[in-house]
């Protein structure tokens, strides 16, 4: 029987070529987009799960008002480890974890820059990222041991043994390697290539006590069945303890399995993050999946004429409906076996292009039978799902009714088929909508002035000898006509490194707790920038010695302060007093989706860790680059010249945005694919069962044009009926989404009437080529009788 059952199933296949070719192909771009999208799903689900004390592993967060709002942020004071360990007995370990940092590396002649942690020395005994060479428990032991990973030690030692080598770091101390780390993976927060002890910055002069600097991350790992809620409870006035002008500012500890998901908050409560692009990925992954089945379905259904009569005479021979309905079955989980094994290959083509675009890591597993196990669940689900109503349909057929010619019921006001097609198009409407209100408001966020002129400016950080020949550097830039103006700044342009709250000047309120961005700046500072002056002047140490205490405000800084006369005025900054030279107009340091924050830019007393460069536009941007790198070269020569161009970096801030509307556009466009081929089908089964009435028409004078519109107003009703469906859908939908950006777009009304229109036109399009074959038949064929 089930020899029988395969065999009549790759009869039908191979009758019907084109129809099998058009099932096959729509299911398999719907397998291939699900399953690209369930594979970055589960990436996204398994960041730092692969831990073996997942269970036990917290990070430290801290909770505290400003500006009348509640914060939570996870940078923490770098005593805080030592102190858990000391006063929580539930505490197994902590572990600080500064923020990557950028070495030059050097072995005999070979030099290059990497990236990596300094960590303590417990890190490798929480976290499990495996040495292939090594003792976990004692490689950072020594100040002067240095961990590298595979890809690392690749670049440095080629195919030598790196364990016992050493390295130079910076040109200053040399580091014996004391173990070899697997690379790690994607699917986690720490990527490093290499780690280093905590104790060498401690030597360095990079660690401190000072329970109000939150610069670094500290992670915990709890006891076996140690009491989360007591440390909790401890947590919540530990920095009150420590530091008593602060006694409502509080801490507590955050899960490992909450981190990449779910670490956006609102006040004191979690407030989505991640999580809503991955229910969104999941979402659209399922929609895509059940377009192509509903395909499946509709044109099944749609060849149902072809199969009605071989059902009849089964049924008559004494066929059961449960027999038949495993047959439609087991055809429907063959085409889908085709199908899945089109859509590994389309995955598999495809991965590259889905990888750069998520900036993942994807691949096939093809040799775990897990995957295939997975491949194969997939299979029969897809096959069930999509063959279950024509299984269902086909094999309820009264086999009198069949063989008489008189099942089909056309004219029924709502059919399944009708139902199905409608969620298919609302679906693609509601992703073209919501794909061009993405695009607007990342158009919107990058027609916003952004403050400062980025042309031809670039930076480059500080590295070796640059500080030293700062000024060699600048006059060599200057004299050659390299550059119109150089400047030394505490961060790049794009980016906030450091931000207070304890400024104190006159007439501020006791209560204020403004957070404000801070930034430090040498002379020539707005005139390499671009920055707006509203009043005062630019910083200026030649002219001016004292510029070295002094300060510019920008417009929101200002509206804190409330000063009516700003020049002059004094400013504290712990115990240095710095007095306001000028104000500038806000400038979009962090998000272009939010508003500017209070900034206050310090002068020559401030900390420097950035050259900002305003490359000359009299001559090609490439050879000011290479006059910048010979310079750079001959006063910082064991280090490599590696700028950044101000604009890329800023354009880098509307990625995550721009990916959203990359992946909206594909998949919108996937959708509506798949979807005319369900309307196609639609198309097909109209045609056919009404032939002998268009017959009728064109025997009684009806043109070609009304036959066409005659078929083509039932289609276009259905398109109308999920267009206003999708429409408040999609701007219930965007609405939620953009209330998550101060800065927004309002949704226009023409998006709709845009969508709208291109999905009658496609739908319109689709169906032309059945209605138009139907009205121009010869209906001498269509109304000959058998």
């Amino acid at each position: 029987m089930l020899k029988n059952f395969f065999k009549i199933a790759f009869r039908n296949l191979w009758k019907n070529k084109a129809f099998s070719f058009i099932n096959i192909t729509g299911l398999a771009i719907g397998m291939a987009s699900a399953m690209l999208l369930l594979m970055w799903i589960y990436d996204e689900m398994s960041f730092d799960r692969f831990h073996e004390k997942k269970d036990r592993i917290y990070e430290a967060w801290n909770r505290a008002e400003f500006s009348g709002e509640l914060h939570c942020w996870n940078t923490t004071p770098m005593v805080l480890a030592k102190t858990m360990e000391h006063d929580f007995p539930e505490v197994q370990v902590a572990v600080r974890v500064n923020w990557p940092s950028n070495y030059l590396f050097s072995v005999g002649e070979k030099r290059i820059m990497v990236q990596g942690n300094m960590v303590d020395t417990a890190f490798l005994d929480m976290f499990s990222f495996p040495l292939i060479k090594g003792n976990p428990h004692t490689a950072l032991n020594d100040m002067h041991s240095i961990v590298i990973t595979e890809k690392l030690a690749k670049k440095i030692f080629g195919n030598e043994d790196p364990m016992g080598k050493l390295i130079k770091i910076d040109n200053k101390e040399s580091f014996r390697v004391t173990g070899l780390a697997k690379d790690p993976p994607g699917n986690t927060r720490f990527q490093f290539e290499y780690l280093l002890p905590w104790s060498y910055l401690h030597k360095i002069g990079g660690d401190d006590t000072n329970w109000g600097n939150n610069s670094t991350r500290t992670y915990v790992l709890l006891k076996p069945g140690a009491s989360l809620a007591s440390v909790q409870a401890k947590m919540r006035t530990l920095k009150g303890k420590y530091e008593t002008d602060e006694p409502k500012w509080e801490m507590f500890l955050y899960p490992i399995d909450r981190w990449h998901l779910y670490s956006n908050f609102k006040g004191a409560a979690e407030d989505g993050g991640r999580i809503e692009f991955v229910k969104l990925a999941a979402i659209i992954a399922s929609f895509i999946l059940l377009i192509a089945c509903i395909n499946f379905m509709n044109l099944n259904t749609a060849r149902s004429e072809k199969r009605a009569k071989e059902v009849g005479i089964r049924k008559v021979v004494g066929a059961r409906k449960g027999g038949l309905i495993g047959q439609f079955l087991g055809e429907s989980i063959l085409l889908s076996f085709f199908a899945a094994l089109l859509a590994v290959g389309l995955v598999e083509l495809s991965l590259s292009s889905f990888n750069q675009i998520t900036d993942k890591q994807l691949y096939i597993h093809f040799g775990s039978i897990g995957a295939w196990l997975l491949v194969l669940a997939f299979i029969l689900f897809t096959g069930l799902l999509a063959g279950s109503y024509p299984a269902f349909f086909l094999s309820s057929f009264q086999p009198v009714k069949v063989l008489k010619g008189g099942f089909k019921k056309v004219n029924a006001l709502v059919t399944p088929r009708k139902v199905l097609v409608v969620l298919q198009f609302s679906f693609a409407i509601i992703l073209i909508i919501c794909t061009i209100i993405v695009q607007q408001q990342i158009n919107h966020a990058q027609d916003r002035e952004t403050g400062y002129d980025k042309n031809n400016l670039i930076y480059h950080f500080l590295t070796g000898d640059i500080e030293k020949n700062y000024s060699l550097i600048k006059t060599a830039l200057l004299s050659g006509g390299t550059a119109s103006s150089v400047t030394k700044t505490s961060a790049p342009l794009t980016q906030a490194w450091s931000d207070s709250w304890g400024f104190e000047w006159e007439g501020k309120d006791p209560n204020d707790k403004t957070d404000f961005d801070r930034y430090s700046a040498d002379e020539a500072f707005l005139k390499t920038t671009g920055l707006q002056l509203v009043t005062g002047r630019d910083l200026d140490l030649k002219n001016f010695i004292t510029d070295s205490s002094a300060m510019i405000l920008n417009e929101s800084a200002l509206k804190v302060m409330k000063f009516r006369e700003p020049l002059g005025q004094i400013v504290k900054d712990g115990d240095v007093k710095f007095h306001v030279i000028g104000v500038i107009k806000d400038f979009i340091l962090r998000s272009p989706y939010e508003p500017t924050h209070p900034m206050i830019i310090e002068g020559g007393k401030g900390f420097f860790n950035v050259l900002h460069i305003k490359l000359s536009n009299l001559q090609p941007t490439a050879k000011s680059l290479q006059q910048a790198e010979a310079i750079f070269k001959k006063y910082n020569p064991e280090y490599p010249f590696e700028y950044h161009f101000v604009d890329e970096e800023y354009a880098k801030k509307f990625k995550d945005e721009k990916r959203a509307a990359v992946l909206a556009a594909f998949f919108s466009g996937l959708t509506i694919f798949i979807s005319c081929l369900g309307l196609f089908g639609l198309a097909t089964y109209m045609a056919e069962t009404r032939i002998k009435e268009i017959g009728v028409r064109k025997v009684l004078g009806a043109s070609v044009s009304s036959i066409t519109f005659l078929i083509s107003k039932d289609f276009l009703r259905l398109v109308m009926i999920a267009f206003l469906i999708a429409a408040p859908v999609a701007w219930l939908s965007m609405y939620t989404w953009l209330k998550n950006y101060p800065y927004r777009i309002n949704i226009q009304w023409w998006v709709f009437v845009l969508a709208g229109g291109m999905s009658f036109l496609i739908a319109l399009l689709t169906i032309s080529y059945q209605a138009i074959r139907a009205a121009v038949a010869n209906p001498v064929t269509s109304l000959r009788s058998e």
